[in-house]
């Protein structure tokens, strides 16, 4: 099952692709924040042959919503609404930072929504979709 990371910012959106089979993530690119950019995703999910898409999900320290999540929320609806396909949630913490301490600044968010990607490929396959 192939996927579409997503690392969303209101000024970017960071996107990822999966291998074929689902196990690997790679940078794909990013996206102008706004309202172009939900149409964006879902061009890239069916050009990309993507069957769901992961969305990171913004958390501070005490694991309570971050003021961006009112926006992630919105996004999600509408790009499960516009495409048709599933839209699973990824905690994501720190990944913007993981990203630069990788050395990959040259397309952070893309590589941004790349770990948080990984992170739900690796969770699926090592304790199955619904565990966290």
């Amino acid at each position: 099952m192939k996927y579409l990371g997503i690392d969303y910012g209101t000024k970017r959106v960071g996107v990822a692709v999966s291998d074929d089979d689902g196990r690997v993530a790679f940078p794909l690119t990013s996206l102008m924040g706004g309202a172009d950019a939900v149409r964006e995703v879902v061009a890239l999910a069916g050009s990309r042959g993507a069957e769901a898409i992961v969305l990171g999900e913004s958390r501070n320290f005490k694991g309570e919503p971050n003021p961006v999540m009112e926006n992630i929320e919105q996004f999600k609806t509408d790009v499960a609404e516009l495409s048709g396909l599933p839209v699973h949630y990824e905690p994501e913490f720190m990944t913007s930072a993981q990203a630069t301490r990788e050395g990959e600044t040259k397309d952070l968010d893309a590589s941004a929504a790349a770990l948080i990607l990984q992170g739900y490929l690796d969770r699926i396959h090592n304790h199955g979709p619904n565990q966290h």
